[in-house]
Order: C-alpha cells, then structure tokens, then sequence
C-alpha cells in the first residue's frame, strides 16, 4: 500500500473507533435507563419529535445506500462475506462498519493494482 492509502486507512479507521464510542455509549446509557422499552422503546424515541426523525430517517436512507454499495462493490471485487459488513452495520452501528468496509475495499483495491503492476512488469 502507499503512504496514501494507509494514511487513508488510518482516517477509517480513527472514524470506526470515534463512532463505537459515540454510538454505544449512547446505545448503553438509553438502555439503562428504567422503562426504555428496549429496541421498540429506542425505535419510538428516534421519532419523538421533527428534528430527531429527520435525522433517524436521514441515516436510515444512508444506509440502505451504504448497505447497497458494500454489496455491489464487495461482489465487483471479490470479496469475501461482503454480507456480514451489511449485518454487523444494522447490530453495531453504520457509522462504525462502513468504514471497516471500506478499509477492506482499500486493501482489496491495493493488492489488486499491486499485482496488476508486478503482471505489467513480468511482461515486459
């Protein structure tokens, strides 16, 4: 990989970690709290007001996009349990695996022109 890319990578990676936090701490503090209602409860509290399901439905449709495009980029580069990207991001958080996802696509893309490039030069 080159300097680039792996400073790309880091950047995803940095934005995964940050996300975890910001998302589960919220995740854990909602649930703790006595009669959150549990994942109906937190689905009924992301529609309490405008703004709240602006956002809720904002990041929804951001994700069927993300959801769509890990499972047609993962198929056009091969890669391997594209699906479980799609899954972990409805369990843990979008924001947390589609940077994973996309990290994994960078090292994909990486090693697919590594090769193409060592390819070039045996020919030649």
């Amino acid at each position: 990989m080159t300097r680039s890319e792996k400073i790309l990578c880091a950047v995803y990676a940095l934005v995964a970690m940050v996300a975890l936090y910001a998302t589960w701490s919220n995740n854990i503090a909602f649930s703790s709290q006595p009669h959150s209602g549990g994942p109906l409860g937190f689905i009924h509290a992301l529609y309490v007001n405008h703004a709240a399901a602006s956002i809720a439905n904002d990041l929804f449709l951001v994700a069927l996009v993300a959801a769509i495009f890990m499972l047609m980029e993962g198929r056009r580069l091969q890669m391997r349990f594209v699906w479980i990207y799609v899954v972990f991001s409805v369990l843990i958080a979008i924001a947390v695996v589609f940077p994973l996802f996309l990290i994994a696509r960078q090292i994909k893309l990486s090693r697919a022109a590594h090769s193409s490039h060592a390819s070039k030069l045996g020919r030649a």
